[in-house]
């Protein structure tokens, strides 16, 4: 009776807590009991301190660029390549970074609009507002890629390469950065190649050229160009068509003529 007498003056003391606090006390419980068996029996289950670190990562996972995923083209090595001279006249070895040249010009031509970056790497010691008029003047010939209407060329700079806002890269690069920036093509530091949206243009033949173009060095650059631009633009390796003809802009001229006439153009 003593126990019963208790119990009454504990509940009209208290009122409704008398049941409530027991009943929590209960539920409190049972959640911890829940919680402790979910660890042990799904080990996958992220920890609290886990999702925290979790939610701060959804970009780590992120796709890399496209530029990144597509197969790199490249000319090769020719086999007689002539060897680098002891004392070139162009940096063998860059600083590996890029730095875009600022500057835009007009539309040349007409047709579908496609614009271009040029960038120059960091260390090489170029002028690269004359590399970037070569480039341009290049592009916008009428014996290139735009011939006839078939698209048009502008040149977009500083402002426009963070945003994307281009769909090709012209890049030169010193023999030493060529495999950085076309990993895997295997130029020897020899040879220039395209990397996604990048052409790359190998210093060491801007500045000497290859031995079939005999010193024509202004027609080799402008080759050079169309031909790595011409990769981006999707176009793959031509072959010559017979010894004494023009040679297409897509062969790979810096290895060898096989017989063809140098040639510089897409639409000569």
């Amino acid at each position: 009776m003593e126990s019963g007498g208790r119990v009454r003056r504990f509940v009209r003391r208290h009122g409704w807590r008398a049941y409530a606090v027991p009943l929590l006390t209960v539920a409190t419980l049972l959640a911890l009991v829940d919680v402790a068996a979910t660890s042990v029996t799904d080990p996958a289950a992220p920890s609290a301190a886990a999702q925290s670190t979790l939610v701060g990562t959804g970009s780590a996972a992120a796709e890399p660029p496209a530029e990144m995923q597509a197969p790199a083209v490249g000319e090769g090595v020719p086999t007689d390549a002539p060897a680098a001279p002891d004392t070139p006249d162009y940096v063998e070895q860059g600083a590996g970074t890029l730095a875009v040249v600022d500057g835009s010009s007009g539309v040349h031509g007409s047709g579908p609009l496609q614009r271009f970056v040029v960038e120059v790497e960091d260390g090489i010691d170029v002028d690269g507002a004359g590399f970037a008029a070569a480039v341009e003047a290049t592009l916008g010939d009428p014996r290139s890629w735009g011939n006839g209407g078939r698209m048009s060329v502008q040149r977009v700079g500083a402002a426009e390469a963070p945003a994307g806002a281009y769909d090709v890269r012209v890049s030169r690069v010193s023999p030493g950065s060529m495999e950085r920036y076309c990993p895997g093509v295997g130029t020897g530091g020899y040879t220039s190649c395209r990397f996604g949206e990048r052409a790359v243009i190998n210093l060491a033949r801007w500045e000497t050229a290859v031995p079939d173009y005999a010193g024509d060095i202004r027609t080799y650059r402008q080759y050079v160009v169309n031909h790595e631009v011409g990769h981006a633009l999707g176009n793959g390796h031509e072959p010559c068509a017979g010894r004494g003809r023009v040679a297409p802009v897509m062969h790979q001229q810096t290895l060898g003529l096989d017989g063809c006439i140098k040639n510089a153009w897409p639409y000569p």
